[in-house]
């Protein structure tokens, strides 16, 4: 048996409209996640609104991670670390966390971790898999993300793929909004979709000549916009749910593509998913369909740890820790933060 001492890390996470705090345990056992969603505030607006973002977790910062100490039984002084987002993001919501994280570092001397959103995300995929272990490819998709990852070992990734234009949670938003569901998007085009035929309507899948593993959704989302244009000049009635299943299936097929070419161009028998999109049903589904037939190992996050989360940032912070990772008081909120930048 083990003698190692267990690592306990309180994890703060506010680099969008998500005020998030969680105790993990040596980067897989989550003592406690506490989410304070502000959704229903930016619906009002059609999306984020960065100051309103700003001025809630302020509000709320202080109570998501008393509550997410008390749930995991804990108090600051059984912490022995501090992991923070601290980029990419929304500056004003950035600067919340951070700010927070450093103020109990220099109070109670617990050693501060910054953590890369993306690579959060990733470590999502930790927690409920035990078995997971780099090297792996994962997909992160999200609002503000479409990347490509080839997770070389803990804390070690190299980009093999991006968008060029839009992220695919982002064009999920923008299309939503187009046909007239609102905010957030993702989920309601894949609620929407299940009523439709994602075979109705043919949109373009997007590929990027000596970019295999780059993505492009805004022709996508143009043509969708350019379909319900059309419908309208000729006066024909829509239907809303075979637009969204086939701009989704449009979407799915380029991300699986992609992404199942990679596995097979660097040879490597584990994939898994990670950020918003990833919790998207046909997504799911079809990357499970992709990864069967290509004798692929899957791997995917529960919904609740898909979309932001602290759990998440105290997974990567765990490893970043192990890896002898520490920050000063002079930590700041890099809002355009790059993946494997320290």
């Amino acid at each position: 048996m083990s003698t190692e001492k267990d690592i306990d890390i309180l994890a703060i996470e506010s680099s969008c409209d998500e005020t998030a705090a969680a105790v993990v345990r040596n980067g897989r056992e989550v003592l406690s996640n506490v989410i304070s969603s502000q959704i229903d505030l930016h619906k009002l607006y059609g999306g984020v609104v960065p100051e309103i973002a700003s001025r809630k977790h302020i509000e709320k910062i202080n109570q998501v991670i008393w509550e997410a100490l008390d749930t995991a039984g804990k108090t600051l002084d059984d912490v022995d670390a501090i992991g923070v987002t601290y980029g990419p993001g929304l500056v004003g919501a950035l600067l919340v966390g951070v700010a927070e994280a450093k103020a109990i570092s220099y109070a109670k001397k617990i050693p501060l971790v910054g953590v890369h959103h993306i690579e959060g995300h990733i470590s999502a995929n930790y927690i409920e898999n035990p078995d997971l272990e780099p090297p792996f490819l994962c997909l992160v998709v999200s609002g503000g993300h479409t990347h490509l990852v080839v997770v070389r070992d803990y804390g070690m990734y190299e980009i093999i793929g991006r968008t060029r234009d839009d992220a695919a949670g982002e064009a999920f938003d923008k299309v939503a909004r187009a046909i007239g569901l609102g905010y957030p998007g993702g989920p309601k085009i894949d609620a929407l979709s299940k009523e439709g035929n994602g075979d109705a309507i043919h949109f373009p899948r997007a590929k990027i000549e000596d970019a295999p593993y780059d993505f492009s959704f805004s022709g996508v989302k143009s043509a969708v916009l350019n379909f319900l244009n059309g419908c309208q000049m000729k006066g024909e009635t829509v239907n809303r749910a075979d637009v969204a299943a086939s701009f989704q299936k449009a979407v799915c097929d380029v991300l699986v593509d992609h992404a199942m070419q990679a596995v097979g161009d660097y040879k490597i028998k584990k994939f898994a998913i990670a950020g918003g999109v990833a919790s998207n049903t046909a997504l799911r589904a079809a990357f499970e369909a992709a990864c069967e037939k290509n004798g692929v190992k899957f791997y995917h996050p529960s919904p609740v740890l898909c979309t932001d989360n602290a759990a998440m940032i105290g997974a990567a912070a765990y490893y970043e820790y192990r890896a002898g990772v520490r920050h000063g008081l002079d930590l700041n909120a890099v809002p355009n933060l790059k993946l494997g930048e320290r």
